[in-house]
């Protein structure tokens, strides 16, 4: 099965919630809250960003954008939104940002394939990580995978398309190789050993943040130790359960962060985006135990660096 050809159509997104930023502050509180830049987002512009705890573990990710209204909109994982918003709330104080739930107003969509793209029409975003769209929709280009388009859509409406299976983009998405940070994962990870600063989600030269000083001393004092890579397995995965190299038993090795069953046609098993100690990389690594399902390490869809340093 070619997958670009095989997946087409819309599912909703019932795993994703949006989170709605609003007010003359809504850019410079989210700029000093978030990994990436928030205060120069243009329009028509998207950003992949972390929200870290002060040792610098991430909380949260979002996929976010500047609205047609000119509103924040902060997409991330559903089971994550009431503590994350609940959190933010916590340090508006006198700005004058308003944020909310919108996920009910504005339900998340994937939509996957060329004929998607057609529906869009003069909507259809340009290139990954741009949007287009107006009062009550947006379409946000992300990256392709497994050479399928794929577009993440906020709108009041239900895109008038064929279905395509959640499992589907569920599957898309890991294979994307861009992490999203689960209820499972929350605080286990530092952003570089998502891979996230070489996909634009941490910017190195904005002000402070939580967390700010630990990520940008595990980027300087020298190269990662940990990074986060694609395996095949041949029983379910789940986000949170721990990867063990059967030379070295002791103590786990990774943790898978994202994982999905693979579709018919593609592949047998699941695939899973594991973050994982480096020096374990080629060991015999397996999940729950080093008696458990074996790990097949595969391409990831960018370059990750692999020697061996210091975030541990």
């Amino acid at each position: 099965m070619n997958p670009s050809t095989e997946f087409e159509g819309v599912c909703r997104l019932d795993d994703w919630g949006l989170i709605r930023a609003s007010g003359a502050d809504a850019a410079a509180f989210l700029h000093a809250q978030l990994t990436s830049d928030v205060a120069n987002l243009g329009a028509g512009q998207v950003r992949l960003a972390g929200y870290c705890s002060p040792k610098g573990r991430l909380l949260a990710s979002f996929v976010l954008w500047r609205d047609a209204a000119g509103d924040i909109l902060l997409a991330c994982s559903a089971d994550l939104l009431p503590a994350t918003l609940k959190r933010l709330r916590m340090f508006v104080l006198r700005a004058k940002c308003v944020l909310s739930d919108a996920s009910a107003e504005l339900p998340l969509y994937g939509l996957v394939g060329a004929r998607a793209m057609d529906w869009l029409g003069d909507t259809a975003p340009a290139e990954p990580w741009t949007w287009r769209g107006r009062d009550g929709f947006s379409a946000v280009a992300l990256p392709a995978a497994a050479d399928c388009t794929r577009v993440l859509c906020a709108a009041r409406d239900a895109p008038d398309l064929s279905q395509c299976a959640p499992d589907v983009w569920r599957w898309l998405e890991v294979r994307s190789g861009i992490a999203r940070i689960e209820a499972a994962t929350a605080e286990r990870f530092v952003p570089q050993m998502l891979n996230y600063e070489l996909l634009g989600g941490v910017d190195f030269r904005k002000g402070c943040y939580p967390g700010q000083e630990v990520v940008a001393r595990s980027q300087y004092r020298g190269s990662v130790k940990r990074r986060s890579m694609l395996f095949e397995l041949d029983a379910p995965a789940r986000a949170g359960a721990e990867i063990f190299d059967g030379g070295d038993p002791g103590q786990p090795a990774g943790i898978v962060v994202n994982a999905a069953a693979q579709p018919a046609g593609v592949a047998a098993g699941w695939l899973a985006l594991v973050e994982i100690r480096l020096a374990a990389l080629d060991g015999d690594l397996r999940v729950g135990g080093a008696d458990g399902p074996l790990l097949r390490r595969v391409e990831m869809p960018y370059a990750v660096p692999v020697e061996a340093g210091a975030v541990d």
